[in-house]
């Protein structure tokens, strides 16, 4: 099961200060085990859970991980483009 909060309405523990301030920039993904996930990790383990197990365990090796975090990483920091690109309603209207 996946729950999503939005980082500043997370629970203190298990967020910290300084996990806080990285989530600002990528989403994180917590795992019961503890293991902490970010960026395209985080969205591979999100594909896991709904469904794309095969998927996700293919990314998840180098150097196919490294093209994942590569998109995450062009997708994150250009999010006005793509959401233009990808939602051009919802775009206007704000």
């Amino acid at each position: 099961m996946i729950r999503a909060v939005p980082y500043q309405e997370a629970p203190r523990p298990p967020m910290t200060e300084e996990l806080a301030a990285r989530c600002a920039r990528a989403v994180y993904i917590i795992t019961p085990c503890g293991r902490i996930l970010s960026a395209g990790r985080a969205s591979l383990c999100v594909l896991a859970v709904i469904g794309y197990r095969r998927f996700a365990r293919l990314f998840s090796l180098p150097p196919l991980i490294w093209s994942v975090e590569l998109g995450y990483w062009l997708v994150a920091r250009n999010r006005k483009f793509f959401g233009r690109f990808f939602f051009p309603k919802e775009s206007r209207s704000s």
